[in-house]
């Protein structure tokens, strides 16, 4: 997918859904990817459904923090003008977009925590964001497999998180020990 062409107004606007997705981000960037493959994906058209899946996948299988995602989105969208500079320039769009607001509220609002942590409310909040947390992953978890629906074909892929999700959950398995299994399974063309 190339050739799209993006006014400064249309960077502001990409700038601009970061900065809003940033502070909706409770449990990392990924719980945003679905809102992200809408705008990026369905309404503006300017990622592939193919590139937006790259990205995510990458950025999750490449060692560090998984917020590469978020570049590598960046990234294709400069690259879809034709120009490297303008991906370079996509790589900064998003990452600062996406990162300004969450860590100046979690910086302002860990240190107001701190300070305030055995209050009745503190605690409260700190337990009722885990529900939230747990349905933004499982959304993001649903926009990813989309593409995965024809369940006669792709039973093993489906068996393999489940049977993920169960060892995770039951056991104290390292979580690496479950992707290198998922790797092998991959390598020798079994899901």
């Amino acid at each position: 997918m190339s050739g799209i062409t993006l006014q400064w107004g249309d960077w502001l606007q990409l700038f601009m859904q970061y900065l809003s997705l940033s502070l909706l981000s409770v449990g990392g960037a990924i719980t945003t990817a679905p809102e992200m493959h809408r705008y990026l994906v369905d309404q503006t058209r300017w990622l592939s459904e193919q590139q937006f899946t790259a990205s995510i996948a990458i950025a999750q299988a490449a060692p560090g923090p998984n917020i590469l995602f978020v570049a590598l989105m960046g990234w294709h969208v400069g690259i879809n003008t034709g120009s490297i500079a303008m991906g370079l320039f996509g790589v900064m769009v998003t990452m600062v977009g996406i990162m300004l607001p969450s860590t100046t509220l979690t910086y302002l609002a860990a240190q107001w925590g701190h300070r305030n942590r055995n209050l009745r409310g503190v605690r409260a909040f700190k337990q009722g964001m885990g529900p939230i947390v747990i349905a933004l992953l499982v959304a993001t978890g649903w926009v990813l497999t989309s593409a995965h629906n024809d369940a006669a074909k792709d039973w093993p892929l489906w068996l393999l998180t489940a049977v993920s999700a169960l060892v995770i959950w039951r056991t104290r398995l390292h979580l690496l020990w479950m992707l290198g299994a998922g790797a092998l399974l991959g390598w020798f063309g079994l899901v």
